[in-house]
Order: C-alpha cells, then sequence, then structure tokens
C-alpha cells in the first residue's frame, strides 16, 4: 500500500483510528476524517492528514473528496468506519435515534461512495466498510443500529457486483465487541461499560473481546492486492460471536 490514497472515516477514535494508523505505517497518505479536532490532531503526522467534517453534511463530503484530489491527486481506497449506536427497541426507539444512526451509519456511506467512485474506478481502487456482526444477526435493544449494518452489509454486495467490472472491489468487515468508545459515546457510562465487556467474555466463544488493532488489519488485507480476488465479502471478525444462539 506504499504511495496510495486512503480516505479513512470515523478516524478520530477507535476501529477507523487504528485503521488510519495501519495504512500510515505501510506507506500510504492518509485522509483521517472524524468530527473531533483533538482527538484527530493526536494522530496527524506526515503520512495522516487530518480532515474535520460532519458526514450528514453532503457539502462537507464533497469538500472532502476534493481536498482529497486537490493534495493527492487521486483516490485508491475508501474505508467507511464512522458509526454511532444507540439503545431502543422497536417500541422505545425514537425517530430521531432511529434517523441519526440511518444518516451516520447507512446514508454517509451510501453518500461519499458516490461521491468517491468515479474516481476509484480511475485508479482501479477498492473499498472497505465497516459493518458489525449486528448486521448478520439480531440484538435486543438496538433495532436502528441492527438495521444500519445489515444494510451496510447489502450496500457491499450490490455495489460490489455493479462496480466489478470496473474494477473496483467492495467488501466489509462484522467485527462483535471491540474495545472503542462508541458504546460510551451512545450513552453507556463507565461502570455499565466495563460490565458489559467483562459480559461479553461469555457471549464471544474465544472468550474475549477484539481490539481496534484487530480489525485493521483484516481492514488492511482487504484493501491490498493480497485480496485481489475477493469483492463482495462481508467478513466476520467476531471472536465466533455470529456462530453462537440464545442461551
Amino acid at each position: 500500500m506504499q504511495g496510495k490514497v486512503v480516505i479513512v472515516t470515523g478516524a478520530s477514535s477507535g476501529i477507523g483510528q487504528a485503521t488510519a494508523l495501519r495504512f500510515a505505517d505501510a506507506g500510504s497518505a492518509v485522509v483521517a476524517v472524524g468530527r473531533n479536532s483533538k482527538e484527530l490532531a493526536a494522530i496527524a503526522s506526515e503520512s495522516i492528514k487530518p480532515h474535520l467534517a460532519d458526514l450528514t453534511d453532503i457539502s462537507q463530503l464533497e469538500d472532502l473528496v476534493s481536498a482529497t484530489l486537490q493534495n493527492y491527486g487521486r483516490i485508491d481506497v475508501l474505508i467507511n468506519s464512522a458509526g454511532i449506536i444507540k439503545n431502543g427497541n422497536i417500541e422505545t426507539t425514537s425517530t430521531d435515534d432511529w434517523d441519526d444512526m440511518m444518516q451516520i451509519n447507512l446514508r454517509s456511506v451510501f453518500v461519499l461512495t458516490q461521491k468517491c467512485v468515479t474516481h476509484l474506478i480511475g485508479s482501479k481502487g477498492n473499498i472497505v466498510n465497516v459493518s458489525s456482526v449486528a448486521g448478520t444477526r439480531a440484538f435486543p435493544n438496538v433495532l436502528a443500529y441492527c438495521v444500519s449494518k445489515a444494510a451496510i452489509d447489502q450496500l457491499t454486495r450490490c455495489s460490489a457486483l455493479e462496480l466489478a467490472s470496473k474494477g473496483v472491489r467492495v467488501n466489509a468487515v462484522n467485527p462483535g465487541v471491540v474495545v472503542t468508545n462508541i458504546h460510551k459515546r451512545g450513552g453507556m457510562e463507565d461502570a455499565g461499560y466495563t460490565a458489559f465487556l467483562e459480559h461479553s467474555k461469555t457471549t464471544h466463544p474465544v472468550g474475549r473481546v477484539g481490539t481496534a488493532a484487530e480489525v485493521a488489519e483484516l481492514i488492511y488485507f482487504l484493501a491490498s492486492d493480497k485480496a485481489s480476488w475477493i469483492t463482495g465479502a462481508t467478513y466476520e471478525i467476531d471472536g465466533g460471536r455470529a456462530q453462537t444462539c440464545a442461551r
């Protein structure tokens, strides 16, 4: 990936940040996109250029693409990693929470992909979307999140089919519970999050939760030439979580 130009959303923290660092370590030029200027500044380097943006604003997505082309002249890889989670079931999920999750988790991925796709065709590049085990399995009290991630999986498959003949690959990763800030930002308090991580040791057959760096490594592989015959795949990286059933 030496010299490749890579856009990574959700790079302020978690999987997005770990992914930005992984590509930078490999010699890529990384445009690290997020909403937290302090956290983006913390990873800024010669290889990582921070870009502050609200992904719900289409004009800011257009500015992101324009700035990347102005600075680097090309786009080789798009990593859609930004995401949010909020609790709620079919009876309690508010329309505001539903809309927020669809805007960030799904609509921004669709729009940014559209804005980048011409340039990815030109570079014979590829896309990796960050989905979730919740895209393949139903979990209680995270209704809108599950729906948004299931939609990401289908968006991945449909766009992969449509872009394959144009030389662009599209894949997704489906992590289980990974230590990031997403649950705390969704409203979970510190004590509750600690208990959640401890409980998750029992819901993941390998007996532990994952790390952002582990997911970043799979994203890096899928974006590399080593995965040149892989497209339309949704890869579980979840310690076996998707293989379990309720008990």
